[in-house]
């Protein structure tokens, strides 16, 4: 990408509009919003071999090297799935596709080889820091595969959430950009957590966190609120093949009375010389990015966000458009920037249409990348 356009669109970062803080009639956690709206520059994400990415519902967003990764759910187009999509955040511009991923043997002799196998639905992203190479992701929506068999059935039918388990997947990147699935372990939701049974409104986003504590973010659970739960992914945890039992660290996420407010990406950052973290979540139908305190001692700050599109044709067009509907789902940090991606939410995704010269990009459900500056007033 142009160096004009990562200037305009560090610049558009820091413009503000007036206050449009949502916020609900009632939550049961102090609420800090941040007074003015950021309004972000979107770029389209375009394919290495020229034209914009097309179709690949990106739900999740991670980094390694300086380079964004991204990871396609169930609904994308099929040569979209089952790959790890590398991204140069500097021009929007990914890397050749790679092949689709492979398993390792324990994967395919799993309960789960033939959904992972066939339309699994990919719904987060987070590479380990600590490994090379490795990433992880989860399962959301599993109704379009077949049932499990009647001995893994018994085996791995206590989820505490829905039917057919919400599955946490270790994955190995290699040097050819090709990536294999090496382990594979479903989560169990105790009862009394009252998750419920929502197949699509499940896990969506996951953030890597201080003594390996995997945090893992849900869009709603029987109450209709957004919830943050964890694992620890200790050096033993892979060993096993039975159900990784999340716990509820009791951070201060945002709940409602009512209307839907999921959460549809997670980041962790650490400001620097902090004893601990924060999570920055994507609230995808509030326009919100929510800084929430691992320590759970500072209140949620809601931060209003807008989001632009390029107009495409600027004889005719404004070089950059509001969006009606972004429906961000993924996050990353890299150094002092936070990065988004949205994943174009296909019932909606028409409604951003302005400029002709578009219609082509929003009928293929192309994606954008955008970014904002981290500001240390968040974390205070």
């Amino acid at each position: 990408m142009k160096s004009a356009w990562f200037l305009s669109l560090l610049a558009a970062g820091l413009l503000s509009a007036c206050s449009n803080d949502k916020q609900p009639t009632e939550t049961t956690n102090e609420i800090k919003s941040a007074p003015q709206e950021h309004v972000l520059a979107g770029a389209w994400i375009m394919e290495a071999a020229g034209g914009v990415m097309l179709d690949p519902q990106t739900s999740g967003l991670t980094h390694v090297d300086g380079m964004l990764y991204t990871i396609s759910d169930g609904s994308a187009k099929e040569y979209q799935r089952r790959r790890l999509h590398k991204i140069d955040p500097a021009s929007a511009t990914l890397a050749p596709r790679p092949d689709d991923m492979g398993m390792a043997s324990r994967v395919r002799r799993s309960c789960f080889s033939q959904y992972l196998a066939d339309e699994p639905d990919l719904e987060a992203l987070v590479a380990d820091p600590e490994q090379p190479n490795v990433f992880y992701t989860v399962t959301e929506d599993a109704t379009r595969t077949g049932a499990l068999s009647d001995r893994c059935q018994q085996r791995y039918e206590a989820t505490g959430s829905t039917d057919y388990p919400t599955l946490l997947v270790r994955i190995e990147k290699h040097d050819s950009g090709n990536a294999t699935m090496t382990h594979v372990r479903p989560l169990q939701f105790p009862l009394e957590y009252g998750v419920g049974d929502f197949p699509n409104d499940g896990i969506e986003g996951m953030a890597l966190g201080q003594n390996r504590t995997l945090y893992l973010a849900l869009e709603r659970d029987n109450a209709g609120n957004p919830r943050v739960f964890s694992v620890t992914l200790d050096d033993s945890f892979w060993d096993s093949t039975d159900f990784a039992e999340v716990t509820d660290p009791g951070l201060q996420v945002p709940a409602f009375d009512s209307g839907r407010h999921p959460i549809n990406g997670l980041e962790y950052y650490q400001p620097a010389g902090a004893a601990s973290g924060f999570l920055l979540a994507a609230a995808r139908n509030d326009n919100e990015l929510w800084v929430i305190d691992t320590a759970a001692e500072k209140p949620t700050r809601k931060i209003a966000l807008q989001f632009t599109a390029p107009g495409g044709d600027p004889e005719n067009c404004a070089a950059q458009e509001v969006m009606d509907n972004a429906s961000i789902e993924g996050l990353a940090v890299i150094g002092d920037t936070l990065w988004l991606v949205n994943d174009p939410w296909k019932v909606n995704y028409m409604k951003n249409l302005q400029c002709e010269a578009n219609r082509s990009r929003y009928e293929g459900m192309a994606p954008l990348l955008f970014s904002m500056p981290l500001d240390a007033s968040w974390f205070n």
